[in-house]
């Protein structure tokens, strides 16, 4: 059964205010988990010296000094924020900065400092980081100066999360990145700790080669009392290993891999700088939205050609396979967002201010409209980099991450829309927001969790709210992924609630679209079509109660211009014709998953 509905401004949404009592049903809090200051190798190499400290401070709100003098600030500051600078390399990132560390005399590191020239630096990046990272045996360079110096760049990383973070007000919180790229195929993952409980120093890939040593590592630290989960980065450069049918030692998954797999990595990254990774138009021609930020120039660099399980959504079905085969899920993963930006400007994600995210790689105009970012993608194939969301009791660094291990997360493309779904049996329609979530706790299961075994088919509750300083909303979907009696997977998309007065074309099954309102002479837009909140229910007549499945939720908002547009109008330059003028930025709410009993 298909519904709609059309809700105002009016209605009454969900408290977001900080409150000295926890919020039982729950705030949406906005932030940032993949920031890199001038602690990362390649950060510095492209001339970042914001620090961890200057990074959080900016996402606080505060100004801040960058290299040629200007300043800085965030318009709206975030929830929560955590710095994770790459691990490897950190201690040579130390060795290179502060002037009584170990090895700071080294005549390379003294060239580090110094150089300017785009060319030079490109130099240092391949020989550097590219050719040791993305190599099957990465190795320290000759200048770094030994652990010591890893375990003080962790201690600067530490106090400035530890110094940033007002519960309440401000999460900041404790992490790194390892930096697995074994012959160029993205298998990075950010590690986030729960608290300030946390080791005296950390691995990195070059200690550490493959993701299963990663997560003994992290189950070390589990035995001696910290709480940590891991996140891995955008998939679409991944070659084929971010969902694969083996482990990194080429056998066979098993049950073990697929529960370990499942316990220490809750989430995903659903979109990043250098892309969307939910799905791509060649695989998904027949959803129409497919197109959005595709990064195709990617394939160009490291044979990172793409396939659809690549993607978010093919490694979810992927998942439910798996799930057939071994009994558990390894690929269960809700959803988060960052932006891996290498300039320390956390969720710096504003299409009309977008500067670049790799020093002087992107960071001109013409370096965006006619360049590339090194061994990755061309600039004009960049994304703003996406934000992350949380449904948490408070902002607090346990409430967050508890959100995160739980999967109670959302992603957006940048804009602050907050988006949620409830599923179950006994779900009805929604009054208002908060009718729907204290119905949704009280008898059904949050986005993120597992929906309990039916013979009654679920209905699913969803709701969006458009970024205050943002676009309208187009419509809600949800995205249903299962696997048949044959070991098949399928997948759907269905539009539930939109704005407007518009109907489903029964011909095409398919939604007309919301309108244009974007100016392309001078990228601007009216918010005269969309609405502001959307709110409806569905459920699906079509539910097998023996077969596996993952439901999810998109929102979508009216067309708005591209950054390369903004780009474009600013300095009186002609539209790029292979981009496209004006997106759709969107949201998409974690999963919900359907096992049968037994």
């Amino acid at each position: 059964m298909l519904m709609r509905a059309l809700f105002s401004a009016a209605l009454i949404a969900l408290p977001v205010a900080v409150s000295a009592d926890p919020n039982p049903l729950r705030n949406a809090y906005f932030g940032e988990t993949h920031m890199h200051t001038a602690l990362s190798l390649d950060a510095y190499i492209g001339g970042t010296r914001l620090m961890p400290a200057d990074s959080l401070a900016y996402a606080r709100g505060e100004p801040v000094t960058l290299p040629d003098g200007s300043v800085a600030q965030h318009k709206r500051p975030l929830d929560f924020a955590a710095v994770t600078d790459h691990s490897e390399y950190i201690g040579e990132m130390y060795s290179a900065i502060y002037e009584d560390a170990p090895g700071y005399d080294n005549d390379e590191l003294e060239e580090l400092r110094t150089m300017s020239d785009l060319e030079q630096r490109q130099e240092w990046f391949f020989k550097y980081v590219v050719s040791s990272n993305r190599s099957t045996t990465p190795q320290h360079p000759p200048f770094y100066a030994g652990p010591s110096t890893t375990k003080s760049a962790w201690d600067i990383i530490v106090t400035a999360a530890n110094d940033a973070n007002d519960p309440g007000v401000f999460t900041a919180m404790i992490g790194f990145e390892w930096s697995g790229a074994p012959n160029g195929a993205n298998l990075h993952r950010n590690v986030l700790f729960r608290d300030d409980n946390v080791p005296d120093t950390v691995p990195s890939y070059i200690e550490l080669n493959q993701e299963e040593r990663l997560w003994d590592w992290m189950r070390v630290q589990e035995a001696e009392g910290r709480h940590l989960l891991a996140i891995p980065h955008n998939s679409n450069a991944s070659k084929g290993r971010m969902f694969p049918d083996v482990d990194s030692f080429g056998a066979a998954l098993d049950l073990d891999y697929a529960r370990t797999r499942q316990h220490f990595e809750p989430l995903i990254e659903m979109m990043q700088v250098k892309g969307n990774s939910e799905v791509h138009r060649k695989f998904w021609a027949a959803d129409e939205f497919a197109g959005f930020e595709n990064a195709d120039s990617i394939q160009k660099n490291s044979a990172r050609i793409f396939k659809q399980r690549d993607f978010v959504r093919g490694g979810l079905k992927v998942g439910l396979q798996k799930q057939s085969e071994l009994g558990v899920n390894p690929f269960k993963y809700g959803f988060m967002g960052g932006t891996d930006n290498h300039n320390g400007l956390m969720s710096a994600v504003a299409e009309d201010e977008f500067i670049g995210a790799h020093g002087p790689e992107d960071g001109s105009v013409e370096r965006r409209r006619t360049g590339d970012v090194l061994g990755w993608i061309d600039g004009k194939d960049l994304s703003i980099g996406s934000i992350g969301g949380v449904w948490a009791t408070e902002n607090t660094r346990a409430a967050i991450f508890d959100a995160m291990k739980r999967r109670e997360t959302f992603a957006t493309s940048g804009p602050r829309i907050k988006i949620r779904m409830f599923g179950g049996p006994d779900l009805s329609a929604p009054a208002d927001p908060v009718a729907m979530a204290e119905q949704g706790y009280l008898l059904g299961t949050p986005m993120g969790g597992d929906l309990r075994p039916t013979v009654i088919a679920p209905t699913f509750t969803v709701y969006a709210e458009k970024d205050p300083d943002g676009a309208n909303l187009d419509r809600i979907q949800i995205i249903k992924g299962w696997v048949d009696e044959n070991g098949d997977p399928n997948e759907k998309v269905i539009d539930v609630v939109w704005s407007g007065d518009r109907a489903i074309d029964l011909s095409t099954g398919k939604l007309p679209p919301v309108g244009n309102t974007v100016d392309l002479t001078t990228a601007l837009f009216t918010n005269d079509i969309g609405t502001s909140t959307l709110m409806g229910s569905w459920t699906d007549e079509d539910f097998d109660p023996q077969e596996v499945a993952f439901y999810y939720a998109r929102a979508l908002e009216i067309p708005t211009p591209r950054w390369t547009t903004y780009d474009a109008v600013r300095n009186d330059l002609p539209l790029l014709e292979d981009v496209p003028a004006t997106i759709q930025e969107r949201a998409w709410g974690s999963p919900l998953w359907y096992s049968p009993a037994g």
